[in-house]
């Protein structure tokens, strides 16, 4: 079983086609002669929105693999920059922003799935250690979450992978399953969603909302233009009240995203 590795950094904070060809031979009725036609199968180097997947964005630079089965995009948890409380916390992540005039969007990783067999996939996520800041002290206890998923493409969506309807609570270094596409499923391109807008058309929940300041006015993100930030409570952050914050400093964690072919 072969599979495909992408680490990511996160802070308490594409769609990718390589050349695929389908040949179909025809065989002459008389003589030697054979006949052939070749149909190629559109593979472009594009990222596509999740709630509008025919339509090309960009979400900026991500980490990626190459090849027929592979990741084309996963998003990077930012948590942002918080008051250290006593109190048990949840904080929401920053929604997807883009570079391109796209609203945002929740969370996503895009996988494709050009092989020809379409023999299956599994997507799974593991926390490779505790959020721990620069002066080396931990966030203990802290844990991600992730809800609200679902799948879209441009595919059939009879043959959408299947995705966890629970919340997937994430432990230190123990992989969860994000999603599975059985034999015959998962062809294509599919968007794993965490969340959405009000602007989907899905029929998902709007889990966005605006990120405003002590006035009452929209933050912006310089990373996307000056865009306004969303917090998206579909992917959270529980920090319990015990934990020691210390100020000033920021906390990171390690993030594997693994494809890996179905036996």
């Amino acid at each position: 079983m072969k599979t495909w590795t992408l680490l990511s950094s996160i802070a308490c904070g594409c769609i990718l086609f390589g050349a695929v060809y389908a040949a179909v031979e025809a065989e002459a009725t008389s003589g030697s002669a054979t006949g052939t036609i070749e149909f190629e199968v559109e593979d472009k180097q594009q990222v596509y929105d999740p709630e509008n997947p025919g339509t090309v964005v960009d979400p900026g630079d991500s980490p990626k693999t190459e090849g027929p089965l592979r990741i084309d995009f996963v998003p990077q948890f930012r948590f942002g920059t918080n008051k250290a409380v006593n109190e048990d916390t949840v904080y929401s992540a920053y929604a997807q922003l883009f570079k391109d005039d796209t609203s945002a969007r929740g969370n996503f990783v895009q996988v494709s799935d050009y092989r020809a067999e379409e023999s299956g996939w599994e997507l799974s996520i593991k926390q490779e250690a505790q959020f721990e800041n620069e002066n080396g002290r931990t966030l203990d206890g802290a844990i991600i979450s992730l809800d609200h998923s679902w799948t879209s493409s441009m595919s059939d969506s009879a043959t959408a992978p299947t995705v966890k309807k629970d919340v997937i609570t994430m432990s230190v270094g123990e992989s969860q399953i994000l999603a599975t596409a059985a034999t015959g499923t998962g062809g294509g391109t599919w968007a794993i969603n965490f969340g959405a807008s009000a602007a989907n058309s899905a029929g998902q929940q709007d889990t966005l909302t605006p990120l405003l300041d002590a006035n009452g006015n929209p933050v912006p993100d310089s990373t996307f233009g000056d865009k306004p930030i969303y917090l998206n409570s579909a992917i959270g952050l529980n920090i319990p009240g015990r934990a020691e914050k210390q100020p000033g400093t920021t906390y990171k964690t390690v993030i594997t995203w693994t494809l890996s072919e179905l036996p």
